[in-house]
């Protein structure tokens, strides 16, 4: 089933990469980006077998309403039996994905290559 382009953000960016869609969030991910941000994200992942990515590399700040979306994505993507990965880069976006907990959940990798070249992780194991 072929889905219709999400309407052009300047918080987020989608791309396809080895059968993967990658959800690039960008800028200051904060409580006015998720209004922007919550139904996009939502759209993808509550397709059945979602296979995403999303990638933090480009966000200059990520507070509470970021974890929010990272906690709702991965909630939602394991009810579709899809999976979910996660690339972050910045120390303290980093800081607060450990602090939290989260990345006993959905483990930060540094890089798109490494984080599409791990064994996916799936309902049963995350």
């Amino acid at each position: 089933m072929q889905q219709e382009p999400a309407p052009p953000s300047r918080h987020l960016r989608v791309h396809e990469d080895r059968g993967h869609t990658v959800l690039e969030f960008r800028g200051e991910i904060d409580i006015a980006a998720t209004v922007e941000l919550l139904p996009q994200l939502d759209r993808f992942t509550g397709q059945p077998d979602a296979r995403l990515v999303i990638d933090l590399r480009a966000v200059e700040f990520f507070d509470c309403s970021g974890l929010r979306l990272l906690y709702r994505a991965r909630s939602r993507v394991l009810e579709n039996n899809g999976t979910l990965l996660l690339v972050c880069t910045h120390p303290l976006t980093l800081r607060i994905i450990r602090v939290t907990g989260l990345a006993r959940l959905l483990p930060p990798q540094p890089s798109l290559d490494a984080a599409l070249g791990q064994p996916e992780t799936t309902s049963e194991t995350l």
